[in-house]
């Protein structure tokens, strides 16, 4: 029996009267557009966060400016700095009071890998917040900026959707991501192979930053030359 092409949460069937529901898929959307993040944050990232709740940066237009106090009442936490070993038992806590479904976001990169405090015999910071819980989305920066916040939180609705809410725009007279890889490659396979002696000058005499060979190297020759 032919399918044909719906909207998301439904499915239709040609030469009958039947119509299904796909209950989950309506729920997905109606998530993504009513994320409730935790008032939680843990180092300088945490100021980044509160910027993109403020009016500048206005995060109501994505339908996820409904902090809550409580993990409760919340199903998106966004990690948000950097968490020490003392500090992992009340996030995994926080984490295992939030009701299913729920989201992480590792926000920074302390939330991430532990950042610059990661170094041989480091004792006290837990180097991402990936081995404590799963991770739905990275947002890496030392802090990131708001709009990587707001990125985030796109690329989470995304996932819970699959579609996204606002195409990625190129500026006018700029190539998209694509296109300029695509020209770059194209370039470079079209590039004529450099010539072996390029690199060390005629000779293979070395180069100075100028492109002419240096002092040494005119001292030899000269020498060279009155003794032959």
């Amino acid at each position: 029996m032919e399918k044909g092409s719906v909207p998301v949460a439904t499915e239709n069937i040609f030469g009958s009267v039947v119509h299904f529901s796909r209950l989950d898929s309506l729920l997905d959307m109606c998530r993504a557009n009513s994320l409730w993040p935790m008032t939680f944050g843990l180092a300088c990232c945490a100021i980044e966060m509160m910027a993109t709740g403020a009016s500048r940066f206005d995060l109501a237009r994505f339908g996820a400016e409904v902090f809550r106090p409580s993990p409760r009442q919340s199903d998106v936490m966004i990690v948000s700095g950097t968490i020490n070993k003392k500090m992992a038992p009340a996030v995994q806590i926080l984490y295992d009071q939030m009701p299913e479904p729920k989201w992480v976001i590792a926000m920074g990169n302390c939330a991430i890998s532990g950042g610059p405090f990661v170094y041989e015999g480091q004792y006290g910071v837990v180097e991402g917040v990936g081995k404590l819980f799963p991770v739905d989305v990275f947002i890496p920066g030392c802090p990131p900026r708001p709009e990587a916040l707001i990125e985030g939180i796109l690329k989470l609705e995304e996932k819970l959707t699959g579609t996204r809410r606002w195409p990625v725009v190129t500026p006018p007279g700029l190539p998209g991501p694509a296109a300029a890889q695509a020209a770059r490659m194209q370039e470079e396979a079209q590039a004529p192979p450099a010539p072996a002696g390029d690199a060390a000058g005629d000779g293979g005499a070395p180069v100075s930053a100028s492109g002419g060979a240096t002092g040494e190297d005119k001292a030899g020759k000269e020498a060279g030359g009155h003794t032959s």
